[in-house]
């Protein structure tokens, strides 16, 4: 090996060394201040009781009732979501999907306005859903806790007296993931805790505080924060 190549491998290493230390020691601090064992619950009616308390805080019926939900999500994608027929039109950029839960197969996608077909349409598809999955969750969790394949466990925490824990053993983009409601006086969410397989620190608590009442009644989200993020949930409009 030259003392050319010799030098030139040192500056790269170097530079690699200068770029990645500082992100590996901050995420070994965050790791270790905020890394969390997945807390062990309850089954039963005690779990279930916490739940619909929670639900009735936010006005579960005018929810169940409301059958057209828009929002946009951190100012990235934009969501029409007609609930009662289960379609949403997803848009992003310069492409917009229709997407039809009831049948997959009558999704559609356009990008600048033109119909997409094959490949591009299915990866559109595809995209879509996984923001509708994500996005729409940062809005409704609350609302999903009874829903087919969830689990609900009652912890009881030392600092946050009984929290709820909730299971999500299939549906969405990644199934098996786990979230600890904690609660105010009220019974109405304050925040929760994320065991979710994307995430590599287990146990990050996101707020759940900046509630908004919709023209149905029922209280949606506009703003999370977890760590030094912030998701906003802006353009929040519901109908019957």
């Amino acid at each position: 090996m030259s003392k050319r190549v010799k030098k030139t491998f040192k500056i790269v290493v170097g530079v690699v060394i200068f770029l990645t230390l500082p992100s590996l020691l901050f995420f070994g601090f965050l790791f270790f201040k905020y890394n969390e064992n997945l807390p062990i619950g309850t089954p039963g009616k005690q779990a279930d009781a916490l739940a619909t308390k929670m639900l009735k805080s936010l006005n579960y019926d005018a929810y169940k009732n409301t059958h057209y939900i828009e929002w946009t999500f951190k100012k990235r994608h934009h969501f029409n979501w007609h609930k009662k027929n289960n379609i949403c039109d997803v848009f992003w950029r310069n492409n917009k999907v229709i997407l039809n839960f009831n049948n997959p197969n009558k999704s559609k996608a356009f990008t600048n306005n033109i119909p997409q077909s094959g490949e591009n349409a299915t990866e559109l598809i595809k995209k879509a859903t996984a923001l509708f999955n994500n996005d729409s969750f940062w809005l409704v969790a609350p609302f999903k806790v009874f829903d087919v394949g969830v689990e609900r466990r009652l912890v009881k925490t030392e600092t946050h007296g009984d929290a709820l824990l909730v299971t999500y053993t299939q549906g969405g983009s990644t199934p098996g993931d786990s979230y600890l409601w904690l609660f105010d006086e009220n019974g109405k969410p304050k925040a929760f805790k994320i065991w979710a397989s994307i995430l590599p620190i287990k146990g990050l608590e996101a707020s759940w505080t900046d509630w908004k009442t919709t023209e149905t009644g029922a209280e949606l989200p506009t703003f999370h924060k977890l760590l030094v993020l912030g998701l906003e949930l802006d353009d929040i409009r519901a109908f019957n």
